[in-house]
């Protein structure tokens, strides 16, 4: 008796934490549902994460859809592709125009999402193995977003929507590390900003926070008004920083001067700034 009212209960947490309109078979596909179609503690984690950003993003995929007739939605370092399917799933599959190009370096996941793709009736997708930097996407595109690529590839996700023009971006970013090694490498001339980052712990928590602050202001000085939020619950994720960026001019002064003053201060120039200066040297 108690073990059925136990699956009733159960049964009941997972129908609340569902999709309206995604498949249990895509769910159940992504391991985001057991055979049995219930969450599991991990999967749960995920579903919360994703509900949320997809929340989120919810303004944005309003605004691309209403200004453009096929927008480009660009899910960079994407994994087994979440986030892209049930952003087909759940807004351009029902708005019957528009596509997710699914970027991933692991090319047999790149395999098992087009895979997925033809199995469950989805010719829209698109899905590209490679490099975020060099992906071979379309010219324009219209939202981009990256969640948990770690490192650098959060930069390389800035700048594919720098250079493509999108007009909306979000990325979580993930493991930070490439500003520590720099702060570690060539310490800060003033003595308040070197205590800073003097202990190996506070380096590596100065450096991620530095980068994200760099990440927000550069996106401004590119025409970004950008928003720095909580993703989900801490409980759920330590890597739990979401930038938000819709576009509203070409370019900020400001803001650029205050990017500056920042690099200037800690002596640090990240992947994201020196993809900047190939950009502005090439054009």
């Amino acid at each position: 008796m108690v073990r059925a009212m136990r699956k009733k209960v159960d049964r009941a947490d997972v129908a609340a934490e569902l999709w309206p309109g995604v498949s249990i078979e895509l769910l159940q596909d992504l391991h985001l549902l057991t055979r049995g179609g219930d969450l599991n503690a991990d999967s749960r984690r995920k579903v919360k994460q994703i509900r949320h950003l997809l929340g989120l993003l919810t303004p944005a995929l309003d605004d691309v859809l209403a200004r453009h007739p096929e927008p480009i939605v660009v899910d960079a370092g994407a994994g087994k592709s979440y986030l892209g399917f049930l952003l087909q799933e759940t807004v351009l599959g029902p708005a019957g125009r528009g596509a997710v190009w699914s970027i991933e370096a692991r090319a047999e996941l790149v395999a098992a999402a087009e895979d997925r793709a033809r199995r469950l009736g989805h010719p829209t997708m698109r899905f590209v193995a490679g490099d975020i930097a060099t992906a071979p996407v379309p010219d324009r595109v219209h939202l981009v977003t990256a969640l948990h690529a770690c490192d650098t590839a959060t930069d390389d996700t800035l700048l594919l929507a720098i250079r493509r023009g999108a007009d909306h971006v979000a990325v979580v970013p993930c493991c930070q590390a490439e500003v520590a090694r720099q702060l570690a490498a060539h310490r800060p001339d003033d003595d308040a900003a070197a205590a800073l980052c003097a202990h190996p712990w506070h380096r590596r928590e100065l450096g991620s926070h530095l980068t994200n602050v760099i990440r927000a202001l550069a996106l401004e000085a590119r025409g970004y008004q950008v928003t720095v939020t909580e993703l989900a619950g801490w409980e759920h994720s330590l890597k739990n920083e979401l930038i938000l960026g819709r576009r509203v001019a070409r370019f900020d002064r400001g803001a650029q001067a205050r990017l500056d003053a920042v690099l200037a201060r800690f002596g640090v120039r990240p992947a994201l700034i020196r993809g900047l200066d190939e950009l502005g040297a090439a054009a």
